[in-house]
């Protein structure tokens, strides 16, 4: 009789598992809807598996561009040779449903030789279109259903390149009709918004050089903004106007590149950069006049290229220093909670779920960690790439989605 019980819930576990779906299979650009890594909707196991079974894998090319994922379709921005392409994938298959491609020259930076001429911007799924940045700066949109290219633009003629030294790496959101991205090179651009079906420009801050960081989306003293951290500072602009509201200063410095996203939360704007330790910054308004306040600094951890999460009202990310650790921190205070232990990896992209912490390693290790302050808590940890792992991970109900150094792979959670 016990045994026929446990078996019984062996089975419900497992079916309750194999039919999770995370907003349905919906992940529409960098970091995911809310551009934060939280996978809406998703009910996490039980118990995790002890080993992931390989679903399909499909070489692609490279770039560290995020897979999207919408309507049982896989959308991908890579390159091959010489050339940039656009795919879209069958998810359950992997199969070509599309796959459009077009020249692409770039000459690579000095010191950046190893991270190659892929794309580094992840693409956008929005309104029927994909919009994909190449490394070089141009900004392209596709019809979804189809890869007929309907619009491109760059800025060489007003800044005589679109891309800063190490190419594009900004990825572009959508705030209703407007595409918003910045062009321009390490000296000088302009954060633009453009009409997402004509690409027309329809407003222009030309202020600040881009930076390899990407932009937010959220709303401050009832003001929508874009929040973003430039080559210069950080900054909140009316999404609708492109009217600056409020900045503090954080530049780049010498080799210390302004990269990670920074993360909203309650309030406050947490930014962590290059060997400058991780800030919480609060603006705020009093009539027509803004003011960010910073809260609190901690210098015993910095965010080179990896962009921290939220889970549960606690920052998790990973620092540079000691060559690489996970950490957990109070956004509150500011105080360390744990670290994780040295010399993990280079980089780390990571997915925030109910209970656990995603952590892409650069080195093809997925490990699934406690969200908890009380410690690091590696819970399960899977080999699902043999080359560097860059590009963020997708968690779908099939599985999860990985894209390594030339291949993109869906691997099964349900054996």
């Amino acid at each position: 009789m016990r045994r026929s019980i446990l078996l019984l819930l062996a089975f419900l576990s497992t079916s309750a598992w194999q039919s999770t779906t995370t907003a349905e299979d919906f992940w529409p650009g960098w970091l995911g809807p809310g551009r934060n890594g939280w996978v809406k909707g998703f009910a996490s196991p039980a118990r995790w598996p002890a080993e992931l079974s390989k679903s399909w894998q499909r070489e692609v090319g490279t770039g560290y561009g995020s897979p999207l994922v919408a309507d049982g379709l896989v959308y991908l921005h890579t390159r091959q040779g010489e050339n940039e392409v656009a795919w879209c994938l069958d998810l359950e298959t992997g199969a070509v449903k599309w796959r459009t491609s077009y020249a692409a020259p770039f000459k690579i930076g000095g010191g950046g030789e190893y991270h190659g001429k892929g794309p580094k911007s992840s693409p956008l799924l929005a309104d029927g279109r994909l919009f994909t940045m190449s490394i070089s700066g141009v900004l392209s949109a596709w019809d979804a259903a189809s890869g007929k290219l309907l619009w491109r633009r760059d800025y060489d003629s007003r800044f005589t390149k679109s891309h800063p030294y190490w190419g594009a790496s900004t990825s572009p959101i959508v705030e209703g009709n407007h595409l918003i991205v910045h062009f321009g090179t390490d000296e000088q651009g302009a954060l633009v918004a453009l009409d997402v079906a004509s690409g027309k420009e329809a407003w222009s801050l030309d202020k600040d050089a881009p930076s390899y960081s990407s932009p937010l989306l959220v709303k401050i003293e009832g003001i929508r903004q874009v929040v973003e951290w430039n080559h210069r500072a950080l900054v909140g602009v009316e999404s609708t106007s492109g009217r600056p509201l409020w900045e503090y200063p954080f530049p780049h410095i010498g080799s210390d590149q302004n990269m990670p996203t920074p993360v909203f939360h309650n309030g406050r704007v947490l930014l962590g950069g290059e060997n400058r330790g991780i800030l919480s910054l609060q603006p705020s308004r009093n009539g027509d006049k803004w003011a960010v306040k910073k809260e609190w600094h901690q210098e015993k951890l910095a965010l080179d290229m990896s962009t921290a999460v939220i889970n549960d009202d606690l920052l998790y990310g990973f620092s540079h220093y000691d060559s690489g650790r996970l950490f957990c921190l109070d956004p509150q205070s500011g105080e360390i909670l744990w670290q994780g232990p040295p010399r993990t990896g280079r980089n780390v992209m990571f997915l925030s779920i109910p209970g656990y912490i995603v952590a892409l390693i650069d080195s093809g290790e997925l490990q699934i960690v406690a969200a908890s302050g009380s410690g690091y808590k590696k819970i399960a940890s899977y080999r699902v790439a043999e080359s560097g792992t860059w590009a963020p991970p997708v968690l779908l109900k099939q599985g999860v989605l990985v894209k390594d150094i030339k291949t993109l792979t869906l691997w099964s959670l349900s054996k």
